[in-house]
Parts: C-alpha cells; structure tokens; sequence
C-alpha cells in the first residue's frame, strides 16, 4: 500500500446483468467502463474545442466522438443484427455513415457538418449508440458469438465492396471495445495539444 491510502484498492469488473450470454455482459461492461472514461475525460470541452484542428488535414475530438458511435451503429447493425449492406444508421444517430468526415483528405479543413456542435449533441451520439448496442446484444447466447457471417466490407476511402470477410459477434464486440480505446486515447492527445496550443 501507497504512503497516505487509506486501505487497499479494488479494482473489479463484472458482467453486466439483463444479457443471456455472461460473455457478452462482460463485454459490454468493459466497453460501458471505457465509454465511462472517456465521457469524463470530455467534460468541460466547448465548441470550439471540439471543433479545433491542430493542422488541416486532421481530425478534431468531434469528429472522432462522432466516430466512434457511427462505427458503433455500424457493426452493431452489420453483425449483430446481421443486416446486409446498404444500410444507413441516420435513424439511430441523425448522423449518415459518412457524417464523421473521416478519412479526412490531406489539407483539408474538419467537417463542416459538425462544427460549432456542444458537448452535448456528442454525447448523445454516444449514448444512442450505446443504447442500441446493448438492446441487439441482450438477445445473444453463448452459441451466437461464434457464429460466423459473410459480408462484403466496403473500402472506407471509396465505399467500394472489398471481397468477402468472415466476422463473428465476439469479434464484433471485441473490435466495438478496441476501436473506442484507440480513439480514446487520439482524443487525449488531442485534448493536450488544444490547451498546449492556448496557452
């Protein structure tokens, strides 16, 4: 124990309740917890924050936040719903697939659709998407993570079908949680640069 603890820290993770799979608990705690994280890591950011480029050419936290729900809606939709391309996730978000503006083109200027959006209207691209996640994966039992599903993936820079991919639920889940962690952490930088560069 550390000089000045009071007495030995816990840390522990348990499958959330409400899910037919406790696999698939686990991994929606984690991804809650990360979700929880970044949510706090977030508070106080305005505007302009959300919507400064460090260069032109980059993405801004807003448009990462963006990011990560539409992705989130995306797979959710493409694999746990097991829906077949096209498909769009604007009913969910009020965001199209390509909303986010990413991959942005060299030298270009953020998305122009997401500037002088609060704090707020991320968040709630966040929690809706999380929300739909946690309705499909309810449903799922131990037999459906491993349950491989063909798609056509499209190529994110020209939304041209690639060949064939094989995925499953678990893998979907697993990609769901590291993508947000990747993100988060680019968001954390991005938080530093943005004050860094105020002063």
């Amino acid at each position: 124990m550390l000089p000045g603890m009071n007495g030995p820290t816990r840390h522990s993770l348990e499958p959330l309740p409400g899910f037919r799979s406790r696999e698939v608990g686990l991994f929606l705690a984690q991804m809650d917890d990360q979700s929880r994280r970044l949510n706090a890591d977030t508070r106080g950011l305005d505007a302009p924050a959300l919507a400064w480029q460090c260069a032109p050419g980059m993405n801004t936290i807003g448009m990462l936040l963006a990011h990560i729900a539409i992705v989130e809606a995306f797979w959710t939709r493409l694999v746990l719903e097991d829906r077949p391309m096209p498909f769009e996730v604007r009913d969910l978000l009020g965001l199209g697939l390509d909303d986010d503006g990413m991959p942005l083109p060299a030298g270009a200027p953020a998305a122009a659709g997401l500037a002088g959006r609060e704090l707020a209207f991320f968040d709630g691209l966040l929690a809706r998407a999380r929300a739909h996640t946690h309705a499909i994966a309810a449903a799922l039992d131990d037999a459906d993570l491993a349950r491989e599903i063909v798609r056509e993936h499209p190529n994110p820079e020209t939304r041209e079908a690639r060949s064939g991919r094989t995925v499953t639920p678990r893998w979907t889940l697993y990609h769901l949680l590291e993508h947000e962690a990747g993100h988060y952490g680019q968001i954390l930088l991005l938080r530093h640069q943005h004050r860094v560069a105020r002063g």
